[in-house]
């Protein structure tokens, strides 16, 4: 269980490391949708490579960041029943829910994926806009994006487990400090109390 731990930690690594850097992109995609947006109407100049561009990185940030909000438990979920239940239960409801729905899903789509990738790079498809961009980059997000999320659930999955066992805290509870809510509201109180 140890080594399974330590793969945890590593893939757990990998999506926070991947994640962090996918924040990015948003700010990339906010950047060219203003300039794009700019451009066209101030100099009557657009291209469809740059509308392809922010979709490109809208499906990055959506795709590589599916195993990040796993990590950090922000998916959805519906815990009108598992509220109620004990942390042992809802322990084992994210268990039996990763092997048979989780993990068979994301491994279908990454599976069925990767062809269609690998079809679009032979043959350097391109998008059928006039001045679109080629695919294959496109196409690559969907495999690898499930990748990490496949890397994640086992990541939750072990976590879990160990759980169960006494090994670790409860992996569900994660505290990660106060929200920018509360570090604002914190302040405010700050300055309010040095000024009073």
């Amino acid at each position: 269980m140890k080594a399974l731990l330590r793969f945890s930690r590593a893939v757990d690594a990998i999506n926070e490391c991947v994640g962090r850097a996918t924040y990015w992109l948003i700010l990339v995609a906010v950047l060219v949708s203003a300039g794009n947006a700019l451009v066209r109407y101030s100099l009557n100049v657009s291209s469809n490579a740059w509308l392809e561009i922010q979709w490109y990185l809208f499906s990055a940030v959506f795709l590589l960041c599916a195993g990040y909000t796993l990590l950090h438990n922000q998916h959805v979920r519906i815990d009108v029943i598992t509220g109620h239940l004990s942390k042992r239960l809802q322990t084992w409801v994210d268990i039996l829910g990763t092997i048979f729905f989780l993990l068979p899903m994301a491994i279908a789509i990454m599976w069925m994926s990767w062809p269609v990738f690998v079809d679009a790079f032979q043959h350097n498809e391109v998008s059928t806009n006039a001045g679109g961009l080629i695919l294959w980059p496109a196409r690559l997000l969907l495999p690898v994006g499930f990748f990490l999320l496949v890397l994640q659930g086992l990541s939750e999955l072990v976590k879990r487990v160990a759980f169960l066992r006494g090994m670790i805290p409860d992996p569900s509870e994660k505290d990660e400090g106060p929200s920018a809510e509360e570090q604002l509201a914190a302040e405010i109180r700050k300055q309010r109390g040095e000024t009073a």
